[in-house]
């Protein structure tokens, strides 16, 4: 298989907890969803039980996901915000099992610093922040101190419209990575999201997807969320899950060839259908001229 040439594919390490990297660069990386919670936009109730979030996530693995990602609070627009303790009493003891059971990559998809050192110790290797370190003042200090994986999104759910959305992405990113560093997360610890579907409308998740290789410029690793959001619903024509995977993987195929390194989705099986075929165009030089 030809190595690409392009930087934006480069193999490199994500340091992360407990003295773990995860190779990045030459194969997209699939990390699955397992949302702990009640009232997920998606799949909602799925995997309240121990044991059903257990097995899916082994089932999810078998599928080819290399991270597992667990969250116990929904992220949907509207969502009630649970307590802190009740978040951890869903997630931690996914984690620790997952931690004793398997080898896999663990991610906590949380905003509270104490829930994700609370993770950090049951076993996860990845912080997964979706507030970019804007709602927690102690969240970076954790994921320094832990040297974990650190994944810092941009949201604009304050804002109605995004005058400039690649604009305004790349100055908070700045800010936010910025001073992420001041606070001793290290460069090959840091991973960027995007944000696609946070604040923003279906025009502004195309212009962000169409400019993505823009934020290569920061020289982060990204991680890729669209799966099932309600812009991928709007172009693929049904709000169905089945509608949704098939504009997921179309989008997973778009952001890999663009530089995206992470896809956190919820049908894995789809998903690396359309990395192995996004991955064997980028091995063969497509885009390098880009």
């Amino acid at each position: 298989m030809k190595h690409p040439k392009n930087e934006i594919f480069a193999e490199r390490q994500l340091g992360l907890a407990h003295g773990r990297q995860l190779n990045l660069g030459r194969c997209g990386q699939l990390m699955a969803i397992v949302n702990v919670t009640p009232d997920s936009f998606s799949d909602g109730g799925q995997f309240g039980d121990l044991d059903d979030a257990f097995q899916f996530a082994l089932k999810a693995m078998e599928e080819g996901a290399h991270i597992l990602d667990v969250g116990g609070e929904s992220t949907r627009p509207g969502a009630k915000p649970v307590s802190p303790a009740e978040e951890q009493a869903r997630v931690l003891p996914v984690i620790r099992r997952l931690s004793a059971e398997t080898d896999a990559v663990i991610s906590i998809d949380t905003y509270r610093a104490e829930t994700a050192r609370l993770a950090i110790e049951a076993g996860a290797h990845i912080i997964n922040d979706v507030s970019g370190g804007m709602a927690d003042s102690q969240m970076f200090s954790v994921a320094a101190e832990a040297k974990a994986g650190y994944c810092l999104m941009h949201t604009s759910r304050e804002r109605s419209v995004l005058a400039a959305p690649l604009e305004d992405q790349l100055m908070f990113l700045r800010q936010q990575v910025a001073e992420a560093k001041r606070q001793g997360i290290g460069d090959h610890n840091l991973l960027l999201d995007p944000g696609f579907g946070f604040g923003k409308d279906t025009g502004e998740n195309l212009d962000i997807m169409a400019g993505l290789r823009t934020l290569q410029n920061l020289g982060i690793p990204l991680l890729i969320g669209t799966s099932r959001k309600r812009f991928v619903a709007a172009l693929s024509g049904g709000t169905d899950n089945l509608s949704r995977d098939f504009g997921t993987a179309a989008t997973t195929v778009l952001t890999r060839l663009a530089g995206g390194s992470i896809f956190r989705v919820h049908n894995v099986a789809a998903n690396k259908a359309a990395l192995a075929f996004a991955d064997a165009m980028i091995s063969r030089g497509f885009g390098e001229s880009t």
